[in-house]
């Protein structure tokens, strides 16, 4: 599962998490579990909806996060564990 961030016009960033990378033919994104930075719900989605679709149009840009393994494998040089 990858998550991504993406930064929709007019609106706070939200993460969800894809099977995979969405291709540049796509039309929208595809994410399931929506959430806020912080990793709390969303205000504006329903009880009960754990898929969003996004079309392109809305997004400016998509941050790819790393996984928790890739974070713990290659620690930040400003990072204190």
């Amino acid at each position: 599962m990858i998550t991504l961030q993406i930064h929709i016009a007019n609106s706070e960033p939200i993460k969800v998490d894809v099977e995979e990378m969405p291709s540049m033919s796509d039309i929208a994104i595809i994410g399931a579990n929506p959430r806020d930075r912080q990793e709390r719900e969303l205000s504006w989605v329903d009880d009960g909806v754990n898929t969003i679709v996004i079309p392109w149009s809305r997004i400016n840009f998509i941050q790819v996060l790393p996984d928790q393994e890739a974070i713990d494998e290659f620690p930040l040089p400003f990072r204190n564990d």
